[in-house]
């Protein structure tokens, strides 16, 4: 029986090139585990990235044949994603060996350390990398495992989602969308905001209550709603809201271009402002610098040396990531996948140019159908009269979804309050349809998640402006 990290040796992945996924898998090899995996996107004779950076880690790749899972497999981890019927999960249970989710696998990694469990509905990727940074420039070596590359590691030619450190702190982020989230018992635990996404409201606020309750301390955006209803103690939360009451308070907000300033007080403490300048934009990354700071004071971090680490953030792959100007138009591609994240990515761009055209793919039937008139509402408040916003069909990644909803129904639902709303079925086609609708001074915002085409499709709209 599994029950702790020292009671595995030899670990196999089912699917490692999941983002989640592959960040354990570096985790475990990092702490001298002996690790190895496969992925249905791996194909003999092709080039995987993902696959040539986990084996520079020293995590062979197989294809998903079962040829990687020996009798020398002491654990084999899943995914949610894959399903009993995988012919490496019934090998696994004909050689009796134990086999885990990944979530699971996280909490007893979660348990070893001294953890920090990021989550909320939006803002946790961004938020562990600023704490990550933070801890790092306060010389305590911290380890993280994110859902989302860093620049700073990927820079070293890994996949940048997941490093081991030498120090006590482990930052983690917390899903809620499996609802995962439960199953962790952080030192910290962080809750950035709570808006409708994978479930409904009340089921949200079920399980981050759970995630409260396992927390021994737990600090919440006093500026959401929702979160806020689950504060433990007022004065170690933040917000931007001056009168809100909580400890720690972001004003003076400003963005120039592609990067904003703020400060930040401790008011407990009647510590004085500290100015912060991020190379980031929109205010809901000022809102996640604030609950990265709130978290490293909470164990000793000053606001000083805060500011000084987060002036040199380099940001996360997909997050507001800037491919370039072409001709006066800024093309950036961002991960927003749900209402809340899409209409704060298109905020964030109207202080860069005169015009954000927004294209967005929503991804699965079912997660469209649930959150159809919340991404409607969303995008059509967060669009100016000049700008636009554009959908191609939804992403489907197999299954038995029932296809009964369109992008062009979002589209069509935009239009009627107003808005310039259009639909290019296949995205294929969306730069030559696109084209007249660009001039100089403008942002072209790409958006979407799960497609692991999504960064290969934003590269070649770049290129063929």
């Amino acid at each position: 029986m599994i029950t702790g990290i020292h009671d595995f040796k030899n670990v196999f992945f089912i699917g490692v090139a999941g983002v989640g996924m592959s960040a354990i898998a570096q985790y475990l090899a990092g702490i001298e585990k002996k690790v190895s995996g496969s992925d249905r996107y791996f194909t003999a004779g092709e080039f995987n990235d993902t696959k040539t950076k986990l084996e520079a880690e020293g995590i062979p790749c197989f294809l998903q044949n079962g040829d990687g899972i020996t009798a020398e497999t002491d654990l084999v981890v899943v995914s949610t994603a894959i399903e009993d019927t995988v012919f490496e999960v019934q090998k696994a249970k004909q050689l009796n060996i134990p086999i885990i989710r990944r979530s699971e696998l996280l909490a007893l990694i979660a348990k070893s350390k001294r953890t920090i469990a990021v989550g909320g509905t939006s803002g946790k990727s961004t938020t562990s990398a600023m704490l990550f940074d933070i801890l790092d420039k306060a010389g305590l070596e911290p380890s993280i495992i994110s859902g989302a590359g860093l620049v700073s590691i990927i820079k070293e030619n890994k996949i940048g989602n997941a490093k081991v450190g030498a120090g006590a702190w482990l930052v983690i982020e917390a899903d809620e969308s499996d609802g995962s989230i439960v199953q962790y018992e952080p030192e910290i635990g962080l809750l950035l905001n709570v808006d409708k996404d994978h479930q409904e409201i009340d089921e949200l606020m079920s399980i981050f209550t759970t995630f409260k309750n396992n927390s021994k301390v737990f600090i919440v955006n006093q500026s959401n709603t929702l979160a806020k209803q689950l504060s433990q103690n007022i004065e170690q939360d933040f917000s931007s809201d001056e009168n809100s009451g909580a400890g720690f308070i972001a004003t003076d907000f400003s963005q120039d271009g592609f990067s904003i300033e703020f400060k930040i007080q401790n008011l407990p403490t009647g510590q004085a402002g500290s100015k912060f300048k991020i190379n980031s934009i929109g205010k809901h990354n000022m809102e996640n610098a604030l609950a990265a700071v709130a978290v490293a004071n909470q164990i000793g971090v000053d606001l000083e040396t805060c500011a000084a680490a987060l002036k040199n953030y380099e940001g996360i792959y997909r997050r507001n990531q800037v491919l370039g100007n072409k001709n006066g138009i800024w093309v950036i591609d961002d991960y927003a996948h749900n209402p809340v994240k899409c209409a704060a990515a298109i905020m964030a761009c109207q202080p860069v140019a005169n015009k954000v055209v927004a294209w967005f793919q929503p991804h699965g039937y079912g997660p469209t159908r649930f959150l159809r008139a919340d991404f409607v509402k969303e995008i059509a408040a967060a669009l100016r009269p000049q700008d636009e916003i554009w959908m191609s069909e939804i992403f489907y990644a197999g299954g038995t979804a029932v296809k009964d909803i369109s992008a062009n129904d979002l589209i069509n639902d935009i239009k009627a309050l107003g808005k310039n709303a259009f639909f290019v079925e296949d995205r294929n086609l969306f730069v030559e349809n696109v084209r007249p609708h660009l001039s100089g001074n403008s942002v072209l915002l790409l958006m979407g998640a799960r497609d692991p085409g999504l960064e290969a499709f934003s590269k070649s709209v770049f290129e063929s402006l």
